[in-house]
């Protein structure tokens, strides 16, 4: 039932009135925590740069240690006091205590999906016989740690339906454990892999065992910040300890080489996809499994395009691919006769960018972006047209897997405001059944969805989306929470997020432009936004704010920004080019030392996007915008919140300590500099729910100090009219 959202006047808790218009010259508010400087000065290219906070790259040092429970603890107290993130966290809980279930898909004569009750820390797995039987819990994640920081990070099936393996995280590390499950019993097996990273499960087609991707052992002390190179891929057979698995293909001389190894649905070839970091580009070598002893060949090897294995017709390899279609394309090529010149284009390129492609149903389901929403269509083999799927709405449909022969697939949908909802689609008929919808506690028609076109600073056209509750006043003065990410060709599409609607319920403005660097118009979208070209993406950033400004959606008093990893760096870049424009900034774990990046765990391999420091020009780039390098003393920055996590071996923490030091030593204002830094949590992924609940809560609840927002008991906005009678 919808929770009523009138509110007496007895109930309303107010949050100050905000640090926009303080910011004077000596006039801050805390008493920081001394960071000490030490004497480091690196030589870039004849550059001198000095680097007073190194010492507290190392997270095991004692100095480290007190630095991080000084700075907790100040954050801790400043956060304690905010009179609405009670009410904001209780807000939260509610919301998110829904049904949610994943994309079902079936394996060995199975299906298997994932479901969450409301507020477990993790999904639960589960499995039936018909899709719509009583079904059979297979793993749950959350009898795994009593905290809910084991998280699941991978799972495959083997082809006769008898093993599950599955992978998990421990405290959001990369680092993964690999394990068996005989789905009947419900026992797992002695199967133990341990150093996996990057990396998924490939079943030979007998059930036999699995393909995978693994490091060397690290060093224990320093394995969340060690650099990673050499992966290798394996053969592990079931019921065998993991130093006699089989080692298929390594490359001693390519240390930066990774390798994702596939089977083909008829279990004749492995595709052995490799990889340079994140480089939107690789290199596609095979295998014959059905010829004992068969040499790994080479089929696409010069490393000059994307090619994502779809399906195969025997030895006849269909792939999409971005080679001279920058948008994306379907080609095959006959390994016999693998020769550019006798591709043949299955489905052409088009003015949507093509993200992926299924064989079901011996028709080809083709996913598009078309501006940054989804569009899917389905194919003859041939490549002809036979229908696009007709989609619930303007928004984001995912899933579409299966098999050839297959007559079903599944997909989910969701918007901004529009909880991921299942279908079942009957590849036959073109139909789409509800399968699974979730009801959460809030009316959708209290909101609505704009998609805006605006100019960046040199005249090019971006898409942002922007929601809020109807009846939006153009005054000016509504909070706003712009975010954004545009990196690594990852496009951000309408999706429903519980912080977001409970930051709209709290009558803040969601705002997310869909800028360069991202994926949602291709190829050249993607590199007008990298190396040299990374400014074009903060330009973006800064021409979304003042688009929202101008058009009287907000102000820099309500303008608060934020964006995670490559986001985070997004957020840190544009604070400090221009601090006037923002009255809030939340970087979370963001890549804010632009000159060490690559230095860390798999850093190296975002040099694709960023480029690097050893080379001269791209140092130059990367030193006019590292948020760590560009911060001056004296200046008045936004209200800052970072926050980063122990076990984060993506973006290591050094990067959010690095810059919060500096940021603390240089504010000239009143605006507050802190750093929330989780404990038993990574870079994101796999993170318990009780602990995402906490963390929004500080987050919107530090919004609602520094931008002098109102909130109510109930965690939504005191400003007259409620939510639930501007609905009516």
């Amino acid at each position: 039932m919808y929770l009523k959202h009138a509110i007496a006047l007895s109930a309303i808790l107010t949050s100050g009135g905000g640090f926009a218009q303080q910011c004077q010259p000596g006039g801050q508010s805390l008493v920081y925590p001394i960071s000490k400087k030490i004497d480091q000065v690196d030589d870039y290219h004849g550059v001198k740069v000095a680097d007073p906070y190194r010492w507290l790259e190392n997270g095991n040092s004692d100095d480290t240690k007190a630095w991080i429970e000084a700075q907790n603890k100040l954050t801790q107290a400043f956060l304690e006091k905010i009179p609405a993130r009670e009410a904001i966290r209780e807000r939260l809980t509610k919301l998110w205590n829904y049904e949610r279930f994943s994309v079902p898909f079936k394996e060995g004569g199975r299906y298997f999906y994932s479901r969450n009750d409301g507020l477990q820390n993790q999904a639960v797995l589960y499995t039936v016989k018909q899709i719509n039987d009583e079904p059979q819990l297979l793993l749950d994640p959350n009898t795994l740690a009593a905290d809910g920081t084991i998280a699941l990070a991978g799972i495959a099936v083997s082809p006769n339906g008898k093993y599950l393996a599955y992978g998990t995280a421990a405290s959001g590390s990369d680092w993964n454990e690999w394990k068996v499950r005989d789905i009947a019993s419900g026992k797992d097996t002695a199967d133990h892999l341990q150093w996996v990273k990057f990396s998924g499960a490939s079943w030979a087609h007998d059930s036999s065992g699995f393909f995978y991707s693994r490091y060397d052992a690290p060093k224990e002390a320093t394995k969340l910040a060690d650099v990673n190179y050499f992966q290798k891929l394996y053969f592990h057979r079931i019921g065998t300890p993991q130093a006699d698995d089989v080692l298929v293909y390594d490359r001693p001389d390519q240390k930066e080489w990774g390798f994702d190894g596939h089977v083909t649905d008829d279990g004749k070839y492995l595709i052995i996809s490799i990889s340079q970091g994140t480089e939107q580009k690789n290199r596609v070598y095979y295998k014959d499994l059905s010829k004992q002893g068969a040499p790994v060949l080479p089929l696409l090897d010069n490393f000059d395009a994307s090619y994502a294995f779809i399906d195969n017709d025997g030895p006849v390899f269909l792939f999409n691919s971005n080679k001279d279609a920058p948008k994306g394309r379907i080609i095959a090529i006959d390994t016999r006769h693998p020769d550019a010149a006798k591709w043949k284009v299955i489905v052409p390129e088009s003015e949507q960018t093509l993200q992926g492609a299924n064989v079901v149903n011996h028709q080809l389901i083709v996913d598009y972006l078309k501006d940054a929403r989804s569009q899917v269509n389905i194919y003859a083999l041939d490549g002809k047209l036979v229908r696009e799927v007709t989609l619930p709405g303007i928004g984001s449909a995912g899933g579409f897997g299966g098999k050839r022969n297959d007559k079903e697939t599944f997909y989910s949908f969701t918007g901004f405001t529009t909880p991921a909802s299942i279908y079942r689609y009957d590849l036959q008929t073109g139909k789409s059944s509800l399968y699974r919808q979730p009801k959460v506690d809030f009316d959708p028609n209290a909101f609505e969805t704009r998609q805006v076109f605006y100019s960046s600073k040199d005249g090019t056209k971006v898409p942002m989306f922007i929601v809020s509750k109807k009846g939006l006043k153009l005054d000016g003065n509504n909070p706003t929470y712009l975010y954004g990410y545009g990196g690594f060709n990852i496009s951000l599409t309408p999706a429903f997020s519980v912080p977001n609607l409970a930051w709209m319920e709290m009558g803040g403005v969601y705002a997310s432009p869909n800028l360069r660097g991202g994926g949602e118009y291709g190829k050249a979208w993607h590199e007008a936004g990298t190396k040299l070209n990374k400014q074009n993406v903060f330009d973006d950033f800064i021409a979304a704010a003042q688009w929202l400004i101008a058009n009287k959606y907000t102000s820099p008093q309500k303008l608060a920004i934020g964006g995670g990893s490559n986001g985070g760096l997004l957020v840190g870049a544009t604070m400090v080019q221009r601090p006037e424009l923002f009255a809030a900034a939340i970087p979370q774990v963001g890549v804010m030392d632009m000159l060490r990046f690559h230095k860390f765990t798999i850093g190296w391999g975002w040099t694709s996007d960023y480029g690097s420091s050893d080379n001269a020009d791209e140092f130059k780039a990367l030193y006019a915008y590292s948020p760590l390098h560009n911060l001056k003393p004296g200046t008045c920055y936004p209200a800052t919140l970072v926050t980063t996590a122990d076990h984060d071996d993506r973006v290591v923490p050094a990067h959010s300590f690095k810059f919060v030091a500096t940021e603390q030593a240089d504010q000239a204002g009143a605006a507050p500099v802190l750093i929330r830094i989780d404990t038993k949590a990574g870079h994101g992924a796999g993170k318990p729910t009780s602990k995402q609940i906490e963390e929004v809560a500080d987050r919107w609840g530090f919004l609602t100090k520094v931008l002098g927002m109102q909130v109510g008991a109930d965690g939504a906005e005191v400003a007259g009219e409620s939510i639930k009678s501007r609905a009516n």
